[in-house]
């Protein structure tokens, strides 16, 4: 096999490439002058299986086109098989027709990524498991329950109670809720507008508990800074966690959760983040997650006991 990696996270490739302990693979990554996207692979791919690192950014299109024209490439190279390791998908959260007259999104970003010629897909929380549909190749629909529920052990936090900031949210919340042993409570939002949230009911006993709002990506944080008021005025106790696989913070996302003040932020690094950009952030890493995958199938064992408990 041989790994490659685009330029969306070098810091994940990185940690990627020493926990397999197989080197990365020699690209050329430039930018034309007009602006177009231009990649080469700088070793022979031939007969080989190639897996390829890329992640979705604060550049999400330009990182979805480099992906492409690499995936291209390993076919016209004659690679044997082209395995796509993208865990935050762009455009996962267009999966559907919200409004009149609007695309699904996301189904265009699978079909273009078959086209491109991935034979496989490896994703991380996908924003709604419908979205394995999308795609006629497999794809192997990871989730990092595990990785939170292990740093959570270390914090013996008291009377928890896991919170899904929507009901969108619910059935991820409670899967997170089961695996840990704690409670759930489900708060009801709407979005007057884009990036725009008011939240309205919440169900379930939280006065006095330990909260930990828990989702799969945080944007401009206005859905959690949104959430910990809610539940504060509910009575729970005024340490507040948040939990959220992909920290794509846009926007005012910064400075929204430095108002908010949580006691820890809790995501992974599937998107790349600043260390320490504001108090309580910690980051875990997903790159042993990844390589354990990526063991199994090489080896031809199953991975739904890694991603499936």
């Amino acid at each position: 096999m041989h790994l490659f990696a685009g330029s969306s996270h070098p810091a994940l490739a990185a940690a990627l490439s020493a926990e397999l302990g197989l080197p990365l693979g020699k690209l050329t990554l430039k930018k034309f002058s007009c602006g177009e996207t231009y990649v080469k692979f700088g070793e022979s791919v031939r007969g080989k299986d190639v897996y390829i690192l890329q992640t979705g950014t604060g550049a999400p299109n330009e990182d979805i086109m480099e992906l492409f024209l690499l995936c291209q490439a390993a076919k016209l190279s004659f690679a044997k098989t082209v395995h796509v390791i993208m865990p935050h998908l762009p455009y996962a959260r267009q999966d559907r027709v919200a409004e009149p007259r609007e695309p699904i999104s996301a189904k265009i970003i699978a079909r273009l990524l078959e086209e491109a010629g991935a034979d496989h897909i490896i994703v991380l929380d996908l924003h709604s498991d419908q979205i394995q549909g999308f795609f006629s190749v497999p794809v192997d629909a990871l989730t990092a329950r595990p990785v939170f529920a292990e740093y959570l052990t270390t914090l013996s936090l008291p009377s928890p109670v896991i919170v899904a900031p929507d009901v969108g949210g619910a059935k991820r919340a409670k899967k997170f809720a089961d695996m840990i042993g704690a409670e759930l409570a489900i708060l009801h939002k709407s979005r007057p507008g884009h990036h725009q949230t008011e939240m309205h009911q919440l169900v379930g006993d939280v006065k006095g508990k330990t909260c930990i709002l828990f989702d799969d990506i945080i944007d401009t944080a206005g859905t959690l800074a949104a959430a910990k008021e809610a539940l504060l005025a509910a009575g729970a106790n005024g340490d507040v966690y948040a939990i959220a696989t992909h920290p794509v913070f846009s926007g005012p996302a910064i400075d929204r959760l430095r108002k908010a003040a949580f006691r820890q932020v809790i995501v992974t690094d599937s998107v790349p983040i600043q260390p320490g950009a504001f108090p309580g952030l910690t980051i875990l890493s997903i790159s042993p997650l990844l390589a354990e995958v990526i063991r199994h199938i090489e080896s031809g064992q199953s991975v739904t006991e890694i991603y499936g408990r």
